[in-house]
């Protein structure tokens, strides 16, 4: 796939050597030259230009991309102007997937209203990511499927420790649901009959330090023992 970020703040550089990284074609842009020399050897093409024309961008092939991500900063009134400016000039390409960056929930709706398909909150979300990892730090990793609902990764706590699922009464007790089961490292779970249970039972032992796939609300996780 062929991507363009435009705009190299800290989240345009970083998005597009890991884009680079993992294989993709990517059109880094910025009209700071500095900065697009700094990530020129990390991408396919970087390339200084002024992303409100619309010609330039075109010169450069970016109507050609299947990916447009526009993360310039918008800490001034010009950098939100050139933002809005560079997604209508993308809409009009014709690029189907225009990612565009928002620093608030206001400017975001603006970007969402003039063509961006999606519209990407790294700082609040790194932010909201940040706070439930503090209230929930038992949480190991969970993904989000519908607005505060997740699947959440959990290593078995010790008081888990040798209960079948009948004994722990998770869903009475904490309103979440246990999707699958991945055995520890420990003796006990080594001896396990079953190294993945995709659809435990009530009878289903639980070992500490097994890992745990469970869905509920943020909140009804984070209740979740973490001893």
């Amino acid at each position: 796939m062929r991507f363009a970020v435009i705009g190299l703040g800290r989240f345009g550089q970083k998005l597009a050597t890991a884009l680079a990284l993992s294989g993709a074609e990517v059109i880094a842009i910025d009209k700071n030259r500095e900065v697009v020399e700094l990530i020129a050897d990390q991408v396919g093409h970087a390339v200084r230009l002024d992303s409100t024309d619309e010609d330039a961008l075109k010169a450069q092939g970016i109507d050609k991309v299947d990916v447009a991500v526009i993360s310039i900063g918008q800490g001034t009134g010009q950098g939100f102007e050139a933002a809005i400016l560079t997604v209508v000039n993308i809409k009009q390409m014709g690029i189907k997937n225009i990612y565009a960056r928002a620093e608030t929930a206001t400017a975001g709706q603006v970007l969402s209203k003039i063509g961006a398909t999606e519209v990407i909150y790294p700082e609040i979300e790194s932010a909201q990511r940040w706070a439930y990892k503090l209230i929930a730090p038992h949480i190991e990793e969970k993904i989000d499927f519908a607005p505060g609902y997740s699947l959440a990764r959990i290593e078995a706590p010790a008081s888990f420790h040798n209960k079948s699922l009948l004994d722990l009464q998770l869903r009475q007790k904490y309103n979440v649901n246990l999707v699958a089961i991945k055995r520890g490292e420990h003796e006990w779970a080594k001896r396990a009959k079953d190294e993945i249970i995709n659809v435990p039972m009530p009878e289903t032992i639980i070992y500490a330090g097994d890992i745990l796939i469970i869905a509920g609300s943020d909140a009804d996780l984070a209740k979740l023992p973490q001893k």
